[in-house]
C-alpha cells in the first residue's frame, strides 16, 4: 500500500509472514497498533523479544523451556520415562496432557510433507532414534501421536520402521479423531479413548 508510511508497510509485510495471517488482517492488526496506548504496545514488544531471549528447546524432548536444561516433563521423576509419545507439535503436549498421559514427550516440530519441502531431516527424528538408541532398555513403548493426515501417517510409518529394530514397543494413536483433524481442536474424550484405543503399527 504505497500511500502508507514505510514503517506501516514495513509491520503488514512483517504479520503476513506469519501462520494464519493474511495481508488483510496484518492491515487490521497494523493500524489497530497504531491506535493502541504506547505502553500496550510496548508490552507487546517485550513480550516477543523476551520470547526468543529466554525461551529455549530442551535438549531432550525440544519442547519449550525457560532454563537451558532439560524442561520440566523431562525432569519430572514421577513420570514414566519408559513411555514416550511424540507429537508434531509442541502445542500437541497440552492436548495429550489433558488426557491423564504421565509419560514423557518428542516433538518432531513438522510432519513428513515432501509437497512442502519437508523430509525427515527437517524433523526432529534423528534425536527420536539417537534418544532411544542410546538409552538402550530405557524405553518400553513409543506412542506416535502425529495428527491423522496422509502427512501424519506417513511420519508414523516412517519412524516405526526406525524403531521396530530397536526392539521397542511402538504402538500409533487410535482413530477416533478425524482424518485431516488437528489435535489442538480436538476434545478430551476423543484424544483419551484414542490414546487407550493405540495399537502397534
Amino acid at each position: 500500500m504505497s500511500f502508507l508510511p514505510k514503517q506501516v508497510n514495513d509491520l503488514i509485510e512483517e504479520l503476513s509472514r506469519l501462520p494464519g495471517i493474511g495481508p488483510k488482517t496484518a492491515e487490521r492488526l497494523t493500524l489497530h497498533l497504531l491506535k493502541t496506548p504506547e505502553n500496550q504496545v510496548n508490552n507487546l514488544s517485550d513480550a516477543v523479544r523476551k520470547l526468543k531471549e529466554a525461551a529455549n528447546f530442551c535438549p531432550i524432548c525440544w519442547a519449550l523451556t525457560d532454563i537451558p536444561d532439560c524442561c520440566a516433563i523431562c525432569r519430572d521423576d514421577s513420570r514414566d520415562q519408559k513411555t514416550i509419545c511424540v507429537v508434531e507439535q509442541i502445542i500437541d503436549i497440552g492436548s495429550i496432557e489433558k488426557t491423564g498421559y504421565k509419560g514423557v514427550y518428542h516433538v518432531l516440530h513438522g510432519a513428513i510433507a515432501p509437497v512442502d519441502g519437508i523430509g525427515p531431516d527437517e524433523l526432529k527424528i534423528k534425536d527420536l532414534v539417537n534418544r532411544i538408541s542410546c538409552n538402550p532398555g530405557n524405553v518400553c513403548e513409543v506412542i506416535l501421536a502425529t495428527n491423522p493426515s496422509h502427512e501424519g501417517d506417513a511420519t508414523s510409518i516412517y519412524i516405526s520402521n526406525l524403531l521396530k529394530p530397536s526392539g521397542v514397543n511402538v504402538t500409533r494413536i487410535a482413530r477416533g479423531i478425524p482424518v485431516g483433524g488437528n489435535l489442538n481442536y480436538t476434545d478430551e474424550l476423543t484424544l483419551m479413548r484414542s490414546i487407550e484405543g493405540r495399537k502397534a503399527i
